[in-house]
């Protein structure tokens, strides 16, 4: 019988990065090694500083890794000329970000269908109305974003990062502008995209209650990959999240090695906690 790798949705390999030079370079990222699989929803954690959000910019291609690799799918992104990077955000990765960057003068349905206009593509129309009615902002579709509230918003954020189908999104602090209702709402929508449309998400959040929506957090501590947890629950991750004030902790971060991860087998440190989740997902719903 002959196996099939598939490729993850998206990956980094021994990834470094570095700003600055002399004494005051600073070593964001330090020899990660993480797989972003399709179909799963990982949350990226981390106290202020921990490379989180570099991880998440150098995995999309927002920016470039110092030695290492990052990969989409099976493409190499430090292989590719701006031209064909920025063809490949535009094609492959949907993006949400914590300010909605919505564009003012465009109505609903124009903001969820400008990356395709701009990439010249027509719009899938059986697609965006299954998006629309998802977010449920049907009755909201000729309006601007200056009459919609916050999370009415970020949902229009998230049918913009899925409309093109893209292969993985990546979601930076979605609900950190939001009120606790709100940003339960668009968490769930992630949710249901990884569950209902095959998505692959990605998010960083500094939020426990934002990581108990994922199927796994990945914690990350001084630009290095320390922990990792399956199923997480908003008191797992608070617990984990408090040990980084540990000195236990500090020492911890320094003497962790990380497993390079095999075939679509997700990284996972000795202390990944298999417990059985009870945060709010879609198949608890069901």
């Amino acid at each position: 019988m002959t196996v099939v790798r598939l490729h993850p949705a998206a990956a980094v390999t021994d990834a470094v990065k570095v700003y600055g030079i002399g004494a005051t370079q600073v070593r964001a990222l330090d020899h990660v090694t993480v797989e972003f699989p399709a179909e799963r929803f990982t949350a990226i954690m981390g106290p202020s500083g921990s490379g989180k959000s570099t991880l998440m910019h150098c995995a999309a291609g927002l920016d470039t890794l110092s030695a290492g690799s990052a990969h989409i799918g099976g493409t190499e992104l430090g292989t590719l000329n701006d031209r064909r990077l920025t063809e490949l955000r535009r094609e492959r990765i949907g993006f949400v970000f914590q300010s909605f960057n919505l564009v003012p003068t465009l109505t609903v349905r124009e903001n969820i269908t400008l990356p395709l206009d701009l990439a010249g593509r027509a719009p899938d129309a059986e697609w965006v109305d299954a998006l629309v009615d998802v977010v449920g902002l049907g009755d909201r579709l000729h309006h601007r974003p200056a009459e919609l509230s916050g999370g009415q918003q970020q949902r229009v954020a998230v049918a913009r990062a899925l409309a093109g189908r893209p292969q993985v999104v990546f979601a930076d602090e979605p609900t950190g502008n939001l009120d606790s209702r709100s940003g339960a709402e668009v968490l769930g929508l992630l949710r249901q995209a990884v569950d209902t449309m095959g998505q692959a998400v990605v998010m960083v959040t500094h939020d426990p209650t934002a990581a108990g929506y994922a199927d796994r957090a990945l914690f990350l501590a001084d630009g290095r990959l320390v922990d990792s947890m399956d199923a997480p629950t908003a008191d797992l991750v608070l617990d984990r999240m408090k040990a980084f004030d540990t000195p236990a902790a500090a020492t911890r971060a320094t003497t962790l090695t990380t497993v390079p991860p095999t075939g679509n087998q997700t990284t996972s440190s000795p202390t990944t906690v298999p417990t059985a989740a009870t945060g709010p997902r879609e198949s608890d719903r069901r």
